[in-house]
């Protein structure tokens, strides 16, 4: 199988998109993929960061983290993105580093990857699943080639999406990941290696 070069790009603004992140790399690393964990830059003003705890204390824990550039998506061979709901769509801060990737997509490096997302949410319908399609919109304007979990395993009708992968935090944002989710991250993982492998070997 040819070596696979897998980037996790994501936003985490209080810690749980970025513990399923790690989650990935360490599935994507098992699976015998070179990883790159990658957050993107934070947008929002210091004062509304500072308003809320877990927020600023997620911040400061991973502030000296690498950040994300162009070039994270045009070495890799599959992406996972990874963003919280915002209104039911993608969070500002990952859209922004979408939006930059023009002089790429132009030169059609973005094309013919794997790609798939991951997602979170306070309550269980507060828009999981149009996030990740809101994402894929993008993807397609790429040619990517969107690898979406589906039903490929018994193990995603626990965790339920079969667009990515995604978690409900509580009002609290006290619910931690479970087994379900877990083993859907890595499912994700070892599925886009897998299909990013195939690809390459053609």
């Amino acid at each position: 199988m040819p070596d696979v070069r897998l980037s996790i790009i994501y936003y985490s603004s209080t810690g749980t998109l970025h513990k399923m992140a790690e989650r990935l790399r360490e599935a994507g690393e098992k699976a015998g993929a070179e990883v790159r964990l990658r957050q993107v830059a934070e947008l929002a003003p210091a004062e509304a960061i500072a308003a809320n705890a877990a927020w600023s204390q997620h911040f400061d824990r991973t502030k000296n983290e690498p950040k994300a550039t162009a070039d994270d998506v045009t070495w890799a061979d599959a992406v996972l993105f990874g963003s919280p709901t915002r209104y039911g769509n993608v969070a500002s801060q990952l859209k922004q580093f979408l939006d930059t990737l023009g002089p790429q997509w132009s030169q059609g490096l973005l094309a013919d990857k794997a790609y798939a997302g991951f997602t979170a949410t306070m309550t269980a319908h507060g828009g999981q699943e149009s996030t990740l399609l809101a994402l894929y919109n993008t993807i397609h304007h790429f040619g990517g080639i969107v690898v979406a979990p589906g039903y490929t395993d018994p193990l995603k009708f626990a965790d339920g999406n079969p667009y990515g992968v995604s978690h409900v935090t509580g009002g609290n944002n006290d619910n931690p990941l479970g087994d379900a989710e877990y083993a859907a991250l890595d499912h994700l993982a070892q599925r886009i290696v897998r299909v990013a492998s195939k690809l390459k070997s053609e």
